[in-house]
């Protein structure tokens, strides 16, 4: 792998994949972003446009054309939604990009996943790589995420196809120019509807964007590794594999929010629900979503409540052996940032 290796990044329109695009040109290397539209800016950069959907396979397939590497960030992300929209997008788009990277022979697929993968409805602390794929969720995001991380890791090939596939699971992407997160968060606080829920003493683990970034050519590098490696008949270790990405300094989460609100000029958030309560909340929004003519997401959701009250932070042993992997974007340096920027 070189500064030449045409790199084919999904969804670089994106947060994430924005910053990945941007990391790629700096390095001197040819980009080609297939997204839904063409972004001016990026082409101005040079960056060659292929705009498709996800859900339209044979253009998908066909753009993995002339590319060593494939990111594949681009998925349809929400807590909220009809199942078969997510798993035409993130099932059916993400199979697509298989058969392109097997069709066109591409060395590479690094698959941007989501630590909801590991859903149980239970506080995850310190957990690793070896707890299941969800089965069981109440939010169609992580089980259709779970059924394409599955698929893109069966797919690691040495033998067959020459295919070496690897999947990121960065939790809560942020920084300067979020449009989600943040944002919403801001949103809701502003609005007066936003609730700790619980006891508001969960630890929640969240990854600087530029620490994802560096975390995906990371793992690009680590698959190029494994390649050359096999050809000197040494054993591989990043190949199909899954790992947790994130900063390695799991906040208490409200903690954080209201670092956040105060230092804005906010009010802190004071308000709780407990979790049982916002859980029956989140079902009833559900039942009522369903049948009303609404294309809004529900204010609250059983997963919503989950994932508010509970612990989610990860262990980073794996990614920092396998991956070379170290966050250098700290927490209290990127909140700095975030808050300076938010004040502008």
């Amino acid at each position: 792998m070189g500064n030449s290796s045409p790199t084919l990044v999904t969804g670089g329109t994106g947060f994430l994949g924005r910053h990945l695009v941007a990391r790629l040109l700096a390095a001197g290397r040819p980009v080609t972003v297939l997204a839904r539209r063409a972004d001016p800016a990026l082409v101005a950069r040079g960056v060659r446009f292929i705009t498709a959907s996800l859900d339209d396979a044979p253009a998908v397939a066909a753009a993995c054309a002339g590319h060593a590497t494939v990111f594949h960030t681009a998925a349809k992300v929400g807590v909220w939604g009809r199942y078969a929209d997510f798993f035409r997008t993130n099932v059916l788009g993400t199979r697509a990009i298989l058969a392109g990277c097997r069709a066109h022979g591409v060395a590479r697929l690094v698959y941007t996943s989501t630590p909801s993968v590991v859903y149980n409805g239970q506080s995850l602390a310190n957990a690793d790589e070896s707890l299941p794929l969800t089965t069981s969720c109440p939010s169609p995001y992580p089980l259709t995420k779970a059924i394409a991380e599955r698929e893109v890791l069966a797919a690691n090939s040495a033998a067959h196809s020459g295919l070496r596939t690897v999947a990121l699971r960065p939790h809560l992407i942020w920084g300067v120019g979020d449009p989600h997160l943040v944002p919403r968060v801001l949103a809701r606080a502003r609005a007066g509807r936003l609730r700790i829920i619980g006891a508001g003493t969960n630890r929640v683990d969240m990854v600087h964007v530029a620490n994802a970034v560096d975390a995906h050519l990371a793992a690009e590098q680590a698959l190029a590794n494994a390649q050359r490696s096999t050809l000197s008949s040494q054993p591989s270790t990043a190949c199909g594999r899954p790992y947790f990405i994130t900063n390695g300094e799991p906040v208490l989460l409200w903690e954080w929010i209201n670092q956040l609100l105060t230092s804005l000029g906010e009010p802190p958030v004071t308000r709780r629900l407990s979790l049982s309560t916002a859980f029956a909340l989140g079902a009833v929004c559900e039942t009522l979503w369903r049948v009303l003519p609404v294309t809004t997401e529900p204010p609250m959701t059983r997963f919503i409540a989950a994932e508010l009250a509970k612990d989610h932070w990860f262990n980073l042993a794996a990614a920092r052996r396998d991956l070379g992997y170290e966050p250098r974007v700290s927490m209290a340096a990127g909140t700095a940032e975030l808050i300076a920027s938010l004040r502008i």
